[in-house]
């Protein structure tokens, strides 16, 4: 394949609208179009992406790719300005996205049941509000969320723990699709916002976090504007239709199986129970490989083993001989791509080193005389000379595709 087939277009300057430093790179190497859709030699790069997974199972390991595995499926590659939000274990290993992350939760003291006490709290609809006028940590407090099907006007009630975070994943995951009720779904109901708990109502299913059976006492809405109720417990004074966990972890939660801390990270997804995504997979391989001069690829990723390119001259056919050279390698099953521009050495090294085939083959007037060329690793600085006649066998033995 010749340069000028491919339409390849470099640039120097960094993209202003990148959104990681990989998806820059690709870019800069004509890999992906300004708007971030991906040119002939980008789709070349996920083709070759392509037919290596269909050959390897394990072919992500093969390429060397630095990522995590999350307990929902996600292989999340590092990639310093990645969207995808995760809480891991460095200890065992745990990682699950915020959403979903679960950790070991701490219940609160345990306490005999005391009779329900209704108080007059004014101008109390938050939490905050709650605990500062009655004196009382968030954590003897319900906290209480309240929500609808699409469609529908059964209200879904959900109670927290005052001090946690509702997870919208794990709720989804527990009850479907949601939405939050409106202050009229919320009074046909029998509840009143900011004072509402599951007591006394009917027709509404309940939800509660798995903290809460285990939480006496607390603090809850009593239906009322103006006025909570003291000492309400699951199971005597409400019931449960289903308790699962629905709150958020954060850092420095315990982990679930081995209660060590919990640590932020970021990535970007590449596979998942959708399959292998090959578009971010090129990206996050281009943020992990690469240097000051541009992009090394691993050769299952690079859309050609060999960049071939001749120096022009006035006194050699240096481009007759790269075009003979280019023939022997295709007709050997060798990937190769072949800068025959009439481009002064320094642009084409400069563009070799931002696409970052792992292989260089350079045809200059200097050797061609002694019927040489030079060779080099795109990711190592010394170059090598060998004799034309040998040049098939000799990248035959040197293109290694990731085992």
């Amino acid at each position: 394949m010749r340069f000028h087939d491919l339409h390849i277009e470099t640039r120097r300057e960094r993209p202003t609208r990148a959104k990681t430093e990989g998806e820059s790179l690709l870019i800069r190497a004509g890999y992906l179009r300004a708007d971030g859709l991906p040119t002939d030699l980008g789709d070349r790069a996920i083709s070759r992406l392509r037919g290596l997974a269909g050959e390897a199972p394990d072919f992500l390991e093969r390429l060397g790719l630095s990522a995590i595995r999350t307990v929902d499926g996600e292989v999340v590659a590092d990639v310093q300005a990645g969207a995808f939000q995760l809480l891991r274990c460095h200890v065992c290993g745990y990682a699950a996205s915020v959403d979903h992350a679960r950790f070991r939760k701490i219940p609160s003291a345990r306490e005999s049941q005391q009779p329900i006490e209704r108080v007059a709290t004014p101008d109390c609809s938050t939490i905050d509000a709650l605990t500062n006028f009655l004196g009382v940590p968030q954590s003897r407090t319900a906290k209480a969320l309240l929500y609808t099907r699409p469609g529908s006007d059964e209200l879904v009630f959900v109670v927290i723990r005052g001090d946690m975070q509702i997870s919208e994943g794990k709720l989804r995951a527990a009850a479907g699709a949601l939405q939050a009720a409106t202050h009229d779904q919320i009074v046909r109901a029998g509840a009143i916002p900011g004072y509402a708990s599951p007591i006394g109502l009917d027709n509404v299913l309940v939800l509660v976090d798995d903290l809460i059976p285990h939480a006496t006492n607390l603090v809850a809405g009593a239906n009322d504007a103006g006025y909570h109720l003291k000492n309400t417990n699951c199971g005597r004074d409400y019931r449960a239709d289903e308790v699962t966990d629905l709150t958020l972890a954060h850092p420095g939660d315990a982990c679930m199986v081995c209660g060590s801390s919990l640590e932020s990270a970021a990535g970007q997804v590449v596979a998942g129970q959708d399959g292998v995504r090959f578009s971010d997979l090129l990206q996050a391989l281009a943020e992990q490989h690469h240097d000051d001069r541009g992009l090394q690829l691993p050769p299952g990723a690079s859309p050609f083993d060999v960049h071939l390119l001749h120096l022009p001259s006035r006194e050699l056919d240096t481009r007759a001989a790269a075009i003979a050279i280019h023939r022997e390698l295709e007709a050997a099953g060798i990937a190769v791509l072949l800068d025959d521009r009439d481009e002064r050495a320094g642009v084409k090294f400069n563009d070799a080193d931002l696409i970052g085939c792992p292989l260089r083959v350079t045809v200059g007037e200097r050797h061609l005389a002694e019927r040489m060329v030079e060779w080099k690793r795109r990711s190592g600085a010394s170059t090598e000379l060998v004799p034309i006649e040998e040049i098939v066998a000799k990248l035959r033995s040197l293109i290694v595709m990731p085992r």
